[in-house]
């Protein structure tokens, strides 16, 4: 049976990769697939992990009818197997329904990958539309880590070397992009808490004592 599958897991976690990964088992097999991406970080129409692999995807810009394009697709004589969706979390719930549908009424498999919440720890629209709809959720098993060495749980975004709470749910940026430029990064939910970076936390260990020690 045809379902739709949400791989869910924090940045760093191999989302794209795995993404990458499916499209070129099943083409091998000799099926053809649609790929979907939004706001990927190598530009438009692309679909990139930071493993530097990338691949040509078809945008789904906002208020696009993704079942609609389909349809379109397969009633000009196009043969469509699988549909890839990453950067799941930033489509429009209605978006998120048309999938499903596309399981439902096309008889096609669609495996969607994304973030859940974003760096303020609250869902995604997306996100919590294909948690309600998905018929699987798969946490992805490769663990992106903290500065500390824990398991990084939560997304925070970064202006120079502080972490922010505050601002629009959706600004692209990158995880190696100059400290002075909008970043994201994967924090332990202990420091993404206390909003301990991990250029925060080498600046305190760098800091001298702030009471002084007296040698007895």
């Amino acid at each position: 049976m045809p379902e739709l599958v949400f791989f869910s897991g924090t940045m760093d976690c191999g989302k794209s990769t795995l993404a990458l990964q499916i499209g070129h088992n099943r083409a091998a097999r000799g099926l053809q697939g649609v790929i979907f991406t939004r706001d990927d970080r190598a530009g438009e129409g692309k679909l990139s992990s930071r493993l530097g692999l990338v691949t040509d995807a078809v945008e789904a810009t906002e208020g696009m009818d993704l079942y609609g394009y389909l349809v379109a697709q397969l009633s000009q004589g196009g043969k469509i197997d699988y549909v890839i969706v990453d950067e799941a979390q930033f489509l429009a719930p209605e978006q998120i329904d048309q999938l499903a549908r596309v399981v439902d009424d096309l008889g096609l498999d669609v495996f969607a990958f994304g973030i859940t919440t974003d760096f303020r720890t609250k869902l995604f629209p997306g996100s919590q539309r294909l948690i309600e709809l998905a018929d699987r959720i798969e946490t992805l098993q490769v663990e992106a880590l903290c500065w500390c060495g824990a398991r990084a749980t939560h997304n925070a975004r970064t202006v120079g070397d502080e972490m922010v709470v505050e601002g629009a749910q959706v600004v692209v940026g990158d995880v190696n992009g100059p400290v002075e430029e909008i970043g994201y990064e994967v924090l332990c939910r202990r420091h993404h808490l206390r909003r301990v970076t991990r250029a925060s936390a080498h600046a305190g260990a760098l800091s001298p004592d702030v009471l002084p020690v007296n040698s007895v």
